[in-house]
């Protein structure tokens, strides 16, 4: 009897391993938890794109957006661990979130295997062009010249995008009403339509609006100016301080078997790492980050520590 069971046994870890080394066999998903044309859904697109032709398997992009991204980050928490549903995470869905609503249906440190960091992105402050003020100063003084008429657009409750606007009047001291939306796409799109006055979001989405007009860039969120943009200030120069960056990283469901982890760590590595990808990255003003998943479980621990103190300093909380 004991004989059997060790076969049985052995059996199905050798299946198990079998499964692992021949990792992918069919589709990956790759679950992106805001609407398409985000900075999000960029890089999840980059990404696929060079994970299929690097491991000839379809790496198809699903967009689950809402609830600053905890929607999308929820679905993959209860995927299957087999190396076929990930996520393209970013510092709302799996930073942020965790000190922001007081009901979450996932545990970061339970419910997901971090992977790797993919890249860092700046925020960019914009306004409407009808708005009369063309830097930080001025903007500041017509915000306290109309406390409270002033309204901005956010991709979420409790993403960078909301966070930052949040830090930026606590910083000097003024009231605007916020209007979230799902997505930065839909931030501009309302900004364009006249709806919205001013907005703090993805450089990667947002810097090629302002290059066309349709939008007035005011200022980066970095703590220095940004390689593709040098005329533009920080916010930082006005208001001493001020730094908000954003970031996105890929994570899988936990317990997903640690040779698949490491597989696409390293191949996400090799990707981000071409002249090609770079490229296109630094041209819309991000960083790429890879790096080993065990440092990116660090790096993600410490976001959340950084965020939850800025999430209670503004006293927002969502249930």
């Amino acid at each position: 009897m004991r004989s059997i069971f060790a076969a049985a046994v052995g059996l199905a870890l050798s299946v198990a391993a079998h499964a692992q080394d021949n990792w992918p066999q069919r589709p990956v998903t790759l679950v992106v938890p805001f609407g398409a044309g985000g900075s999000a859904d960029l890089t999840a697109r980059i990404l696929s794109t060079h994970l299929q032709a690097r491991l000839g398997t379809p790496f198809v992009i699903d967009n689950k957006g809402g609830a600053g991204g905890s929607i999308g980050a929820g679905f993959v928490a209860k995927a299957p661990n087999d190396g076929y549903t990930l996520l393209v995470g970013t510092i709302s869905s799996n930073a942020i979130n965790a000190a922001l609503y007081t009901k979450l249906a996932y545990d970061l440190d339970r419910d997901f295997q971090p992977v790797t960091l993919l890249a860092r992105f700046p925020n960019l402050l914009f306004v409407n062009p009808k708005l009369p003020v063309t830097s930080v100063p001025e903007l500041i003084a017509y915000l306290k010249a109309n406390p409270g008429k002033a309204n901005y657009g956010s991709s979420g409750i409790g993403t960078s995008s909301h966070l930052s606007s949040v830090m930026f009047a606590l910083a000097t001291g003024t009231e605007m009403t916020h209007i979230p939306f799902r997505s930065t796409s839909e931030v501009v799109n309302s900004m364009l339509g006249g709806h919205i006055d001013l907005g703090i979001d993805s450089m990667t989405t947002i810097i090629p609006h302002a290059q066309s007009g349709a939008v007035r860039a005011l200022a980066v969120t970095t703590p220095q100016r940004n390689p593709s943009t040098p005329n533009l200030p920080t916010i930082g120069e006005t208001l001493p301080g001020y730094e908000a960056t954003a970031w996105q990283g890929l994570f899988a469901p936990a317990g997903t078997p640690r040779p698949i982890v490491d597989r696409l760590a390293a191949e996400v590595k090799r990707i981000l790492e071409t002249p090609e990808v770079a490229s296109s990255f630094t041209a819309v003003g991000a960083e790429p980050a890879p790096m080993p998943p065990d440092a990116f479980a660090a790096f993600t621990r410490a976001e959340r520590a950084k965020w939850k103190e800025i999430v209670r300093a503004s006293g927002t909380r969502v249930d």
